[in-house]
């Protein structure tokens, strides 16, 4: 972890310890020519201390994990009693225009890292995060949610092997830490190549802002800045009120048959094997099938879709716990 510089040069501007400055991280205008402003909000504090980068909005139809930054801000936590705390709620500000997960160009930001300058707007953006912000950060929170109307329980995911992303999860402390494999060409890979590292929270679905999820993301962000001593002294970290349950293996549950789908179990919920989990019915009265577990485990996603075909994932539920967390 490195400390503190007298002065931080981002995004062109300088920001002198003790100073407050929002700055531009901008990339591109829109088709009518119009200005889009990325506001990237820096707090710092007079004493030195590590820098850490809050992000969210990388998928334009996560608005759950906008609303944990937003916080954050909002309610002042991003003010640090040491060291540096830089918000970036909206990174894919395009997508969030439009209401879509992805860019107008249809690419996925989190499958361009590390991006290219000359690339496309998704992989330009990439670059530009990398390459302007990055290398000023020693750790960084990644907020995301569910998708496709799959609700996520508050969890983080690390890869094993990762000690240190292993001890930050504890300290964050949301319900479940699903251990899962850095995809390729993901923001979190690539961070993990530049050895910056990274939480990635997971929690409800696109297009949703939850009570529960909001407040397990904000919690575990005050958690975090505790353990490293910025945590203003106006705020307090609760202590979770149970143990994260690490996951090492899990696998979906996923639809036998087209239909209309009620699911009948609550997320976070233990079950055991052949317990109900939903039914799919039919619209003419014809068929009422139950899903049923098909292991023990807990239930960390769940499809809140009322209708859905044959093959689609209804479920997300644990295989096999990491007893040794």
């Amino acid at each position: 972890m490195s400390t503190e510089k007298k002065t931080l040069t981002i995004l062109n501007e300088t920001i002198a310890p003790g100073e407050s400055k929002e700055v531009n991280f901008d990339v591109a205008n829109l088709h009518t020519s119009t200005p889009v402003n990325i506001p990237v909000i820096i707090e710092r504090s007079k004493k030195e201390g590590p820098t850490i980068l809050f992000t969210a909005g990388i998928h334009g139809d996560e608005v759950n994990g906008i609303e944990i930054v937003r916080q954050l801000i909002a309610k002042g936590i991003n003010k640090p009693k040491r060291g540096t705390i830089i918000c970036m709620p909206v990174i894919n500000v395009f997508g969030f225009i439009n209401l879509k997960r992805e860019f107008p160009d249809g690419r996925d930001l989190n499958r361009v890292f590390p991006g290219s300058q000359k690339g496309s707007l998704a992989s330009r953006v990439a670059y530009k995060l990398i390459n302007d912000v990055l290398p000023h950060v020693d750790y960084i929170l990644d907020f995301h949610t569910g998708g496709s109307g799959r609700f996520n329980a508050p969890q983080i995911r690390v890869a094993e092997g990762e000690i240190e992303l292993k001890q930050l999860a504890k300290i964050f402390g949301a319900p479940f830490v699903l251990y899962s494999k850095n995809l390729n060409k993901s923001f979190r890979n690539t961070c993990y190549k530049l050895n910056k590292p990274l939480l990635l929270f997971e929690g409800g679905k696109s297009f949703n802002i939850d009570d529960v999820v909001t407040n397990s993301g904000v919690n575990g962000a005050k958690r975090i800045l505790k353990h490293f001593g910025m945590l203003n002294s106006n705020f307090k970290a609760s202590s979770p009120k149970k143990d994260c349950v690490f996951i090492k293996e899990s696998k979906w549950v996923r639809a036998k048959y087209s239909g209309m789908f009620k699911p009948t179990i609550s997320l976070n919920s233990k079950v055991q094997k052949g317990d109900p989990l939903g039914n799919i019915t039919d619209p003419y009265g014809k068929l009422n099938y139950f899903v049923k577990s098909p292991n023990a485990g807990y239930v960390i996603n769940v499809n809140e879709a009322p209708i859905v075909y044959q093959g689609d994932a209804l479920f997300h539920i644990s295989t096999k716990l990491n007893d040794k967390s």
